[in-house]
């Protein structure tokens, strides 16, 4: 792999909207959530799809960015087990708010 192509994969992706909108309705699996995250969040080809690796990549994503909402639907039409393992998700979603105040996560169903 070159530098450009390196470079390519390491780099984060621009957010394309605000507010950010995570539709859970009809994810069944949780590889599906993490491609949504990954795509919604513009995060980078690395991107490990576990909760640590969402956190170290959200971690400081937002600072000097302006204020965020992300709209969170859907999560309660999951499967119960994809619920309770996303419940991690839901944590740090609250540690990177707490982190950063001005992405605002908003649950909605």
């Amino acid at each position: 792999m070159n530098y450009y192509e390196e470079e390519k994969r390491n780099a984060f992706k621009a957010i394309e909207e605000n507010p950010i909108v995570l539709d859970f309705k009809g994810c069944r699996y949780l590889g599906e959530v993490h491609l949504m995250l990954k795509q919604k969040f513009g995060l980078p080809e690395y991107y490990g799809e576990n909760w640590d690796a969402l956190w170290d990549c959200l971690d400081g994503l937002f600072i000097g960015q302006g204020n965020y909402l992300v709209q969170i639907k859907g999560f309660s039409s999951m499967p119960q087990e994809l619920q309770q393992e996303c419940v991690k998700m839901l944590e740090v979603f609250d540690d990177v708010h707490a982190e950063t105040p001005s992405i605002t996560f908003q649950f909605l169903s």
